[in-house]
């Protein structure tokens, strides 16, 4: 079992809306509503935790919404080191009909004064002293500066800790500047993040710049990753159907889990691939079905 520093640099309280259906303009009676402390990092922390390590959340919170996720963590068993913000923490919505893809209304997060990154910064620090690795996931808050990327990434150089981030825009490339050991984008995302018009042009862009390890989430394609010693891919689990909100999460925990484990880069897509599917099974984002994991992993060795 290994020790993971998860920063979560904007969390939020997650309200998944269940509807029968979606009509802009209209009023709709919700059948069912659930939520959940989230943010793309406590994901990947919740994933870590349901496959056997010991994942620690560091993160700012503020107001009543920071106090309740602090509450709902702890009663999940998730340890968290809270940064106190001035701000409120942020609130996201997903709507889910049995029709499609969910709707997603994502609030742009608190301003998180610089005072109060040098505080988490240091705590992250501290937490990597006997840390396996540093897990970087989500967006930042409106407002922040994406150098804070950078100093995320020192940090855990720093402390000889290898450093995975799951994060998109400005912040991707300024990961790689810094000389992240793994990045893992979903397709749109790099593409975005390097103006390159295709997939290979795009991993070459972002491991020029320093990044070590790419992987890249495909959606229904399935992950390609690059390293130094060549290039993987596996597919997507086929024929599973549920709410794909927190399938990349789950993706990047079971990415993460089989690198820690001592795992080759193929066998690790092979686990972020089957627990991506695994929480595309559960009604909400963060939950993954075990059953169904160990069951997508052993079809994808007979395969």
């Amino acid at each position: 079992m290994a020790r993971v520093v998860v920063v979560t640099p904007n969390p939020a309280i997650d309200v998944t809306y269940g509807v029968t259906d979606q009509s802009p303009g209209e009023t709709h009676r919700v059948g069912s509503v659930e939520r959940r402390p989230g943010g793309k990092g406590i994901n990947v922390a919740r994933g870590l935790l349901a496959l056997g390590h010991d994942p620690v959340n560091v993160l700012p919170l503020g107001g009543g919404a920071g106090d309740w996720i602090a509450a709902e963590l702890a009663a999940l068993g998730l340890a968290a080191s809270v940064t106190p913000i001035a701000g409120l923490t942020r609130t996201c919505v997903a709507i889910t009909d049995p029709h499609g893809h969910p709707t997603v209304y994502n609030e742009p997060g608190p301003l998180v004064a610089a005072a109060e990154w040098h505080a988490l910064l240091a705590d992250t620090a501290r937490q990597l002293r006997d840390a396996s690795m540093l897990v970087v996931s989500g967006s930042l808050p409106g407002g922040t500066d994406d150098t804070v990327i950078g100093e995320l990434v020192a940090v855990a150089k720093a402390a000889d800790v290898p450093v995975l981030l799951d994060v998109s825009g400005a912040s991707l490339t300024a990961a790689a500047r810094a000389g992240a050991d793994i990045l893992k984008p979903n397709a749109q995302e790099l593409l975005e993040a390097t103006g390159e018009l295709t997939l290979d042009a795009a991993i070459d862009a972002v491991r020029s710049l320093g990044a070590g390890l790419v992987v890249v989430s495909r959606g229904t394609d399935g992950l390609v990753a690059v390293d130094d010693r060549g290039a993987y891919s596996v597919p997507a689990v086929s024929g599973v159907t549920g709410n794909p909100t927190g399938a990349g999460d789950a993706a990047t925990a079971g990415l993460a889990a089989a690198l820690l484990d001592g795992l080759p880069v193929a066998d690790a897509l092979a686990w972020a691939a089957a627990l991506g599917a695994a929480a595309v099974l559960r009604p909400v984002a963060g939950e993954v079905d075990l059953d169904a994991f160990h069951r997508f992993l052993a079809n994808q060795a007979t395969n």
